[in-house]
């Protein structure tokens, strides 16, 4: 959903450094996987194409915080 955004923070041996993924247009959304020690990030279409994904090591992310474009809240109004 338009607003979806994820917030990375990666360490870098010198210091932190923070990346940010948002679904840009409507119907698109963020999907995280974390696989085999990587963390994929990806702004996916409604058919589930990627349009831009990010990449880092597992052991490397420090914060991989989610913020929904609701604001947390509940869709059906309670």
């Amino acid at each position: 959903m338009k607003g979806d955004r994820v917030e990375i923070v990666v360490d870098f041996g010198d210091g932190s450094r923070s990346y940010e993924v948002a679904a840009t247009r409507a119907g698109r959304r963020v999907d995280v996987r974390i696989a085999r020690g990587v963390v994929e990030v990806s702004e996916v279409t409604r058919t589930g194409t990627p349009v831009r994904t990010a990449r880092f090591m597992a052991n490397r992310t420090l914060a991989l915080v989610e913020h929904p474009a609701n604001g947390g809240r509940a869709i059906d109004g309670e």
